[in-house]
């Protein structure tokens, strides 16, 4: 089986755009942006980072097809995972929990 050699200057662009995305977070916690849109900002450079590591640290990238398909599943497995989760956690009004999550109230704020 060969395999694909990465040159150093791959891993040394990787990771100085990681070290951007970490500084990046840093700067983004320190300020108190309106609405969601700290968990959103933040969200999105982690989401960017994980798949820089996921593409180019774990190889993923120069991977056979059968990698990204056992990749691909994976990721469906877990958004299906998040989507049974939060449909039972975000149907739990009824309980009547005085610091109860409430999704209209989530959005309403």
């Amino acid at each position: 089986m060969s395999e694909h050699i990465v040159s150093l200057r791959v891993y040394v662009t990787i990771f100085l755009s990681l070290m951007v995305g970490t500084a990046l977070t840093v700067w983004a916690g320190l300020i108190d942006f309106p609405w969601k849109w700290n968990v959103i900002i933040a969200m999105t450079i982690a989401v960017t980072k994980a798949t820089l590591v996921v593409l180019y640290f774990m190889h993923v990238r120069y991977s056979s097809r059968l990698i990204w398909v056992v990749f691909t599943s994976a990721l469906f497995w877990l958004v299906i995972l998040f989507a049974l989760t939060f449909s039972d956690y975000w149907t739990r009004d009824w309980l009547g929990s005085p610091g109860a999550f409430s999704l209209i109230s989530f959005f309403r704020s």
